[in-house]
């Protein structure tokens, strides 16, 4: 069991018997003998917030202050334990994680944010740059990894991938943005994480429902997205993004 939290801790970091809302956030291995940057990791997934938690709670320099399940908990969970950086995973259950990036971006401007992600860091990564985020990585890379990331974005650094990073540097050196490989680079944020929903099963009025949008709304969505990628019919849209949504793993 890791040591209780010390008396002259900053009384802005919550205990770890104070979730912030329970069955959704939580502070497990918060209590620390020693000071450093405080982290708050805010995946969907326990399993996976409590191994990150501990490898990162081994650093002499980090600690985990908070987890959160999703981006409702993550806002409450920043406001109480004011946070030093965020892991964000954009695959959140009650909202994209793309849209708390963006919500963060107003709300926290100075709180770096590092996404942790299985998505295609070839669509995302720079859309997640765009959105506000520090830095992208993708699950399965290491946790060392990720500690080093971490404190790439607490000195005020961006962290990329080496192929991200030499396409960024390409388009900067030509003065505009490169030709895309992929269709799906040419979809809007939203419309692509509609076009992912649609590759899960969801349906126009789960998807609605998600998003807190209307199912005619997101309907009007389907149709632009079928556009965009030339596709003719429905079924055709949704094999390509059953298709898509797979080979992201």
């Amino acid at each position: 069991m890791l040591p209780r939290q010390s008396p002259d801790q900053p009384p802005s970091r919550m205990s770890a018997e104070q979730p912030v809302r329970p069955g959704e956030a939580d502070v497990p291995g918060a209590g620390r003998s020693k000071q450093g940057a405080a982290v708050l990791i805010v995946d969907d997934h326990p399993v996976v917030r409590h191994g990150l938690a501990q490898f990162i709670n081994r650093e002499r320099d980090l600690y985990v202050c908070g987890q959160a399940g999703d981006a409702h908990a993550a806002l409450s969970a920043i406001e109480s334990l004011q946070p030093d950086v965020a892991i964000v995973d954009l695959a959140l259950k009650d909202r994209p994680g793309i849209d708390l990036i963006k919500d963060l971006e107003v709300r926290h401007p100075g709180l770096p944010v590092l996404v942790l992600s299985m998505h295609d860091e070839g669509l995302w990564a720079e859309r997640c740059l765009r959105a506000g985020a520090r830095g992208y990585i993708m699950k399965e890379e290491g946790t060392e990894v990720v500690v080093a990331a971490l404190r790439r974005v607490l000195g005020g650094e961006i962290w990329v991938s080496n192929a991200i990073g030499t396409r960024l540097l390409h388009r900067l050196s030509k003065g505009a943005a490169a030709a895309e490989s992929s269709p799906l680079s040419t979809l809007s944020d939203r419309e692509l994480v509609i076009f992912r929903m649609i590759g899960l099963g969801l349906s126009a009025r789960d998807i609605a429902g998600r998003l807190s949008l209307s199912a005619k709304t997101v309907d009007t969505y389907r149709d632009r997205i079928r556009e965009k990628l030339n596709l003719k019919t429905g079924p055709q849209l949704l094999r390509y993004a059953i298709i898509a949504t797979l080979e992201e793993g």
